[in-house]
């Protein structure tokens, strides 16, 4: 079973990265959603659909979208 390293680094078990195709020097792309990681090969598009699940609210602009994620940030 991996572990977690003092660093905070992981090492992922081989047959789950050569199953999606992870290799030595590849970028990666990391995500927190609903308590969990996930991570996915930084390729051109491997993140699409991802956030299919959330949904948005028409009733507030991009602005204001932007605005709460500024104040969010900064508290």
């Amino acid at each position: 079973m991996p572990r977690v390293s003092a660093k905070r680094q992981i090492t992922l078990p081989i047959h789950q990265c050569r199953e999606v195709g992870i290799g030595p020097g590849d970028e990666y792309v990391s995500y927190v959603a609903d308590g969990r990681i996930t991570i996915v090969r930084k390729t051109r598009g491997a993140a699409k659909g991802f956030l299919r699940h959330v949904a948005g609210d028409p009733a507030v602009s991009d602005e204001e979208s932007l605005e709460g994620a500024l104040d969010e940030a900064a508290h």
